[in-house]
């Protein structure tokens, strides 16, 4: 493997592994496995998915949808509020697949029922806390007129309720997920109780990597959409979501300068590479990495007391202790776990494998 700059290398053993696991508790709890592919987006580890026997998947474009249906996936939820100026490449996309979108106001659906030529489907996006966006779930008035503007036809189609809970990666500990998801569920099982007469066809669909990793209650549930499972982070790690050797992508650096004094040494790899997400330590220092060394089966555990402390554009500076400090040589490569592999994995455009090979993105 041949490195002369910052690049996202991926271990695709360890890629399956998740993906294997993350299926299992799909079957489990008798889900439908409905995979986020914003994380990795990448046709190559689609097909990894294809492999395990996933037929549908979730993106959060109309570029990913239409990137992922010309590699033949034939089932497609694209994750987020429906915007109305990609109508005519939302129409063209439903005319080659089974689409389904996100409505969250009744403009969109009177809008999208006069432009669409072709059967869509839609969900009703809920906000569950979060705050993103999504209705609230007691706002039972502004469902029914979004269902009352769609009314039965055959171009716009009533699927369900989606949300995503995307305040349990701000949780600190178990509990904190564990009550998150318990709140999710109480307000998305009254949804289904409420409609579930009229549209007895309709799902519940859930996702975020965290819940769907560590919890076991999904009574109501149909429909699970996690992505970040499928490479983890140190984010995921830190909520003991997943373990430090889970990990499956580390961004490859460059040694380009040290400095005795201070015992640091600079990287190339910065924040439009990593990104500048960051947690932080029992000390309540900022972490926007941790360093590893590259082997043939990977990479090692974490380096003690090597962390990314500091990023600035294309500058990642590493603060370490003397022994650390003297085995590293200028043009020497490490690694760098990512804080939040999503954002890395798109900073990046890219993967090399182990091997040497190069991996599509988006």
């Amino acid at each position: 493997m041949k490195i002369i700059k910052p690049t996202l290398v991926i271990n695709k053993a360890q890629v399956i592994r998740n993906i294997s696991r993350m299926a299992a508790v799909a079957g489990k709890h008798r889900l439908f496995f409905r995979p986020h592919f914003k994380t990795h987006q990448s046709r190559t580890v689609g097909e990894w998915f294809r492999e395990k026997g996933i037929s549908a998947i979730t993106v959060s474009s109309v570029e990913m949808a239409e990137y992922f249906q010309e590699a033949g996936w034939q089932d497609i939820t694209i994750a987020i509020p429906c915007n109305l100026r990609e109508y005519e490449q939302i129409d063209q996309l439903a005319g080659k697949c089974d689409l389904k979108i996100l409505i969250v106001n009744t403009e969109a659906v009177h809008f999208l029922k006069k432009k669409l030529n072709n059967p869509t489907s839609f969900l009703i996006e809920i906000d569950n806390g979060y705050h993103r966006t999504g209705l609230d779930a007691s706002d039972k008035e502004a469902i029914d007129n979004i269902l009352d503007a769609a009314g039965k036809n055959e171009i716009l189609k009533f699927q369900g309720f989606l949300t995503h809970s995307g305040n349990s990666y701000l949780a600190k500990n178990l509990a904190e997920i564990r009550d998150i998801h318990k709140k999710t569920l109480e307000q998305m099982r009254e949804l289904k109780i409420i409609y579930s007469s009229s549209y007895p066809e309709m799902i519940i669909s859930l996702g975020d990597t965290p819940s769907c990793s560590l919890l076991n209650d999904f009574e109501g549930v149909d429909e699970i959409r996690p992505g970040n499972f499928v490479f983890f982070d140190l984010m995921q790690e830190q909520l003991k979501v997943c373990k430090m050797e889970e990990i499956a992508v580390a961004l490859a650096c460059p040694v380009i300068a040290k400095n005795a004094e201070r015992l640091e040494i600079a990287l190339y790899g910065g924040a439009i590479h990593l990104s500048k997400e960051f947690i932080l330590d029992k000390h309540n220092n900022r972490i926007f990495g941790k360093v590893v060394l590259f082997n043939e089966k990977g990479w090692s555990k974490p380096v003690p007391d090597a962390t990314l402390f500091s990023i600035s554009q294309e500058h990642g500076i590493v603060k370490t202790k003397r022994k650390f400090f003297d085995q590293i040589k200028i043009g020497d490569i490490v690694g760098i776990l990512p804080v939040h592999s999503c954002l890395t994995a798109d900073a990046m455009g890219g993967y090399t494998m182990l091997n040497g090979l190069k991996i599509d993105h988006l």
